[in-house]
């Protein structure tokens, strides 16, 4: 098998991006989402990469490969990694997280200047019959990247936005109430854990008081266990 290759294109000169990629506040700031174990994972993931900042490049220790191309003004992010082995059972839900994380460096870089976020992640089983649209409530929506949308979102939520990114297993909108915020929600592969493929949901905030996003928190994992429980 051939190694996989994830890009994204940032409005943005490489000297700017470059320090996202190894400053453990910035990585942060894009990378993953908020849980106790966070940092951790960013020093785990960073602090013994190969870092080269004459050629804009980061290998981390399992391979992947980090490059940063400046094109027309702009700069390529491209995460190469390697061939998926016989008995990586991983190794898709590892390159759709670098696809979510990579777009939410350029949304972040993009939108906000690389400020600070709050994040809610939700994932779990999808059963048989559903896909990510219709749990969310999203088949009226056009999944095509710039077109507008209006909805009310299955926790009962009214979002409307922009249609931001669009792959082959995954899709952003931004939300303009959360800061704009932008919610990305992918698909996960069918495994012997998950027989109908599983999902994903990672709903990024912005400039939202304390109390506002408890409210938001609340309302998105009540729903999401209440989903489980009725499965």
């Amino acid at each position: 098998m051939s190694e996989t290759v994830i890009e994204v294109s940032i409005v943005a000169a490489p000297s700017v991006l470059w320090p996202a990629l190894r400053d453990p506040s910035l990585i942060r700031r894009w990378f993953g989402w908020e849980y106790d174990g966070l940092d951790d994972e960013i020093t785990q993931i960073y602090s013994t990469a190969d870092a080269d900042p004459e050629a804009l490049t980061l290998k981390l220790g399992n391979g992947d490969r980090f490059a940063l191309l400046e094109q027309d003004g702009k700069t390529v992010v491209r995460i190469d990694r390697p061939a998926k082995s016989a008995d990586d059972d991983w190794y898709d839900d590892i390159t759709e997280g670098w696809t979510t994380f990579l777009q939410l460096l350029r949304f972040a870089v993009e939108h906000h200047g690389l400020a600070e976020r709050r994040t809610i992640y939700l994932d779990g089983l999808l059963l048989p019959g559903e896909n990510v649209a219709t749990v969310l409530g999203l088949t009226e929506i056009e999944l095509a990247a710039g077109s507008r949308y209006a909805a009310t979102i299955a926790p009962g939520d009214y979002f409307e936005g922009v249609v931001d990114y669009v792959t082959d297993h995954q899709f952003g909108l931004t939300v303009e109430d959360l800061g704009p915020g932008l919610l990305s929600v992918a698909t996960q592969s069918v495994t012997p854990q998950r027989p109908d493929g599983g999902m994903s949901i990672l709903l990024t905030t912005y400039d939202l008081s304390d109390d506002e996003f408890d409210e938001i928190k609340h309302h998105w994992t009540s729903w999401w266990e209440g989903r489980r429980q009725g499965g």
